[in-house]
């Protein structure tokens, strides 16, 4: 177990780059001040900074070369420390500090774990983090072979006896296929390497399928068992929701209002989410990142990834193949989206008010279709994870596959329309009894089969397949 801290309070590692060019560390130092970007980027995280907090001035890039250990020819991440201090007052706009900072004589360089994000919150509460903060605050040098006992690291540069066996029950854990399985996934496990392999190669990856068959949820921990561990802190991992007022503007690049004097309305460049992901890869190419797209085709694929769209193809992820952005920030300026960028998207094939994607998109994504899974292991993990009574489950089973045939052979709806697993499968700990599945035919079941017949004569169709559910029960 990790030792208690002597200081619970997080410390913080921040950045100096305006324009991404810029360095502003001198500025910071010589003003006693600290200040961040946009309010809409960071503005939570700096509201929270109280003062006597520590804080750190870095920097982070990637290296292959000169290392104090031998890296197999592969990128590692590496932050520099450049100054150090004690946050003195939080100036309350969400955006500036005044520090008393103290310069660092030589920059002194940490390896592996780093963050690329200008407001970096890192608590006491693990091996590693406590590592950082003691290499950063109390100039103690870094155990290198600590971190490459880690599975990621470990297997990344070429150490096979790594395991995590060091690891406290703070750090965080490896992530696997079997880790997926091990949550409640009900495919098969051929069929689990099939999509992260294809994730890996193809490097964009569709789930499709009929609502409730858990896209969403097996798209994150697809991405989780891609860079090894659960990332509940969206370092690495990066949710995005498309929907019809969805722009590229909005999700690559775009000039946005900003607050201004009172007297004039004032516009800034600012990046997207997708934008922001890249920078943050391509200064970190030792780790894989992933963006998560809830329901892509909700949107206009091919007109929010704009000129990102040729970029997304697996043989164009390198820097020859830069192309400049719809609204460069300086002169000259061509980006490329690096090998470590993958995407996963979802796509709800039961919505009529969608569309299709359209072929250039559909070209560059692997799909994978989603059924509906009561089989055997979502009959055994309703059994581990519920009370519940096996006969019941099976008449269960029956009920909701007698619906879905209803459904798929229905020639106004089809198999795309079939109910799936999700929507009668509980969380861990709930009692699934014959109350509980009534309460789901009528509050999520029968909605969505009045969508399904919402035409003259729907709602006898809808009663009848209602009340055959809860039938007997």
């Amino acid at each position: 177990m990790a030792t208690e801290p002597e200081n619970p309070r997080p410390a913080w590692f921040v950045g100096a780059m305006f324009g991404r060019r810029d360095d502003q560390t001198e500025r910071f130092i010589q003003n006693g001040i600290w200040e961040g970007g946009p309010v809409e980027d960071y503005g939570d995280l700096i509201a929270s900074i109280q003062p006597g907090d520590r804080i750190a001035i870095k920097s982070q890039y990637t290296r292959k070369r000169g290392l104090p250990f031998d890296n197999r020819g592969e990128y590692v991440s590496v932050m520099t420390v450049k100054a150090t201090g004690v946050v003195l007052e939080n100036l309350g706009d969400r955006r500036s500090l005044r520090v008393d900072w103290i310069p660092v004589g030589s920059p002194r360089e940490w390896y592996f774990y780093t963050y690329t994000g200008t407001v970096w919150r890192v608590p006491p509460d693990g091996r590693r983090r406590q590592a950082l903060i003691r290499f950063t605050f109390d100039d103690e040098d870094q155990d290198i072979n600590l971190f490459l006992k880690y599975p990621y690291w470990g297997e990344k540069y070429g150490y096979p006896d790594s395991n995590g066996s060091e690891a406290e029950e703070n750090s965080l854990p490896s992530y696997t296929l079997d880790s997926i399985t091990n949550d409640g996934c009900f495919l098969p496990h051929e069929t689990l390497a099939k999509a992260l392999e294809r994730l890996k190669t193809k490097q964009n990856l569709i789930l499709q399928g009929p609502p409730g068959t858990g896209k969403t949820w097996l798209a994150k921990r697809l991405a989780y068992a891609l860079i090894g561990h659960k990332d509940d802190t969206r370092e690495f991992v990066r949710p995005v929701q498309f929907h019809a007022n969805m722009s590229y503007e909005d999700f690559v690049r775009g000039y946005r209002p900003t607050s201004g004097d009172g007297r004039e309305a004032k516009l800034e460049l600012a990046d997207g989410p997708f934008m922001k992901l890249i920078d943050d890869a391509q200064n970190d190419k030792s780790n894989a990142y992933v963006m998560v797209i809830e329901e892509i085709n909700r949107g206009n694929p091919a007109q929010i990834f704009g000129e990102m769209l040729t970029l997304l193809e697996a043989d164009k992820r390198k820097e020859s193949e830069a192309l400049s952005l719809a609204y460069p920030k300086y002169e000259g300026e061509r980006v490329n989206i690096p090998e470590n960028v993958h995407i996963i998207g979802t796509m709800n094939l039961a919505d009529r008010s969608l569309a299709l994607v359209d072929f250039a998109l559909r070209r560059r994504f692997a799909f994978l279709d989603l059924e509906p899974s009561f089989g055997d292991a979502w009959q055994e993990w309703c059994q581990q994870s519920c009370e519940v009574d096996e006969e019941f489950l099976r008449d269960i089973q029956q009920r909701m596959n007698a619906l879905n045939e209803a459904i798929a052979t229905d020639s106004s709806l089809g198999k795309q329309f079939r109910i799936g697993h999700s929507v009668v499968t509980p969380a861990s700990g709930t009692r699934m009894d014959a109350e509980w599945f009534k309460i789901v035919v009528d509050t999520e079941i029968r909605p969505l089969l009045a969508e399904y017949w919402f035409d003259a004569g729907g709602a006898k169709t809808v009663d009848d397949h209602a009340a055959r559910l809860e039938e007997g029960l």
